[in-house]
């Protein structure tokens, strides 16, 4: 090979994976918001309101229940006109905190580091929503035989609340995408399936007395820790006996008690004990049979309890219901990802996402987006530039798909 060609070769392969301009241009804008969960996603959500309105795309706000927060739906109808079906490319806009963890930079300012775009959200997950901002021009261009649909959703990572709303909003107004692609990080591969994730929280009211008098009081924390221990008896169960699904790295249900609070001193019978949980079950266990057993316990419990003393209660709360996603369906979406992406692999994780509330409403949906998790909610979360470039592949390679020229060609 003679060094021009291997120049030319060499330049090719850094090409293919650099993104574009525009594409990390609007990664970086995206990263400068704060979006963390407890606060408004509603500058960035303007933001991008404006830009897709000033390339003439029809955008819609779909407000939260208190209007401080903002789900963005957008829609490039088809040729003749047409804005239901069609395939929906969805993320969503808010981020982890960055409390406590010791990032090198600041995080809500983007840098460029040996070919890594650092800073929080990179790669969860807003390179995805930057790479498709910077190729609207390029959906624009195209003429489409089936409408493209952008939806960006507030509060996905304390419980996918902003999802419920939008769906809601679009069953109202009648459009009903027929596929959607949720950009979370897998590495451009497709993932079909994922574990439901379910958080609850639990709640004791006992009644305080001095620690050398434990027969007047009802401790708290003791009921809690009993509530404690039958729902790790419940994920230990399921880690010895199944049911199992191989295609995940964790391949059963889970649960953990990741939040205890209670108590006012070791000499005084505990008066108050609340704790919030999760598990997160395999596509194959339904939900409500774990949350039956568990509320059967409590309501053991809580009868024990007020024999103690009727004062004395236990209640469980639901803080968050995210579907599992399935393989299970028609499968149209899986193929086309696949297509899209040149990689026939099908995958699962074990995190949860906004896909299993999509395909509760009956759309066929996968995901796939750039980045890997292992850098996602860490301090110095980065994305490989390359990622990016290979999301923009993703996004033309769908384009051309759209395109009614290809499919007048196809046979």
């Amino acid at each position: 090979m003679t060094s021009t060609a291997a120049q030319a070769l060499n330049d090719s392969i850094l090409e293919a994976a650099a993104p574009s301009a525009a594409g990390l241009a609007w990664t970086q804008k995206l990263i400068s918001f704060d979006t963390t969960s407890r606060n408004s996603n509603l500058a960035m959500i303007q933001c991008m309101a404006d830009e897709l309105a000033a390339h003439g795309v029809a955008c819609e706000l779909v407000p939260s229940p208190d209007g401080t927060k903002a789900n963005l739906f957008a829609t490039i109808p088809a040729a003749d006109g047409t804005i239901t079906g069609g395939i929906m490319l969805a993320g969503h806009t808010d981020v982890v905190p960055v409390d406590g963890q010791d990032w090198h930079s600041d995080p809500f300012t983007p840098e460029i580091r040996d070919d890594r775009l650092y800073g929080r959200g990179t790669t969860d997950m807003k390179a995805f929503s930057g790479a498709i901002l910077g190729l609207v021009p390029d959906f624009l261009s195209t003429t489409m035989s089936e409408p493209l649909h952008f939806a960006w959703t507030y509060d996905e990572e304390v419980g996918c609340h902003g999802a419920v709303v939008l769906l809601a909003a679009l069953a109202g107004r009648g459009i009903h995408p027929r596929i959607a692609f949720v950009g979370e990080p897998t590495s451009m591969r497709a993932v079909s399936a994922h574990k439901s994730s379910q958080l609850f929280r639990v709640s004791v009211s006992g009644v305080a007395a001095h620690s050398s008098m434990t027969t007047t009081g009802v401790n708290a924390i003791e009921y809690a820790a009993r509530s404690i221990a039958f729902i790790r008896s419940l994920a230990d169960e399921r880690r010895l006996s199944g049911p199992f699904d191989e295609t995940f790295v964790v391949p059963y249900t889970t649960a953990n008690v990741g939040l205890v609070a209670g108590g006012a001193a070791v000499n005084t019978v505990a008066e108050r004990c609340d704790f919030d949980f999760e598990f997160r079950t395999i596509p194959g266990e339904d939900p409500a049979v774990v949350i039956s057993s568990i509320r059967a316990h409590l309501a053991q419990l809580r009868a024990e309890i007020q024999q103690e003393n009727p004062v004395a209660d236990i209640a469980m709360i639901q803080l968050g219901t995210v579907p599992g996603l399935s393989p299970a369906g028609p499968g149209a979406a899986l193929d086309l990802a696949q297509k899209l992406t040149g990689n026939r692999a099908e995958e699962t994780v074990v995190y949860a996402t906004e896909a299993g509330l999509f395909q509760q409403a009956g759309i066929d949906t996968v995901v796939c987006g750039p980045g890997n998790m292992d850098q996602g909610h860490t301090a110095n979360e980065y994305i490989e530039l390359s990622q990016i470039a290979a999301c923009e592949r993703f996004l033309r390679a769908l384009s051309s798909h759209l395109s009614t020229t290809e499919r007048t060609m196809q046979p």
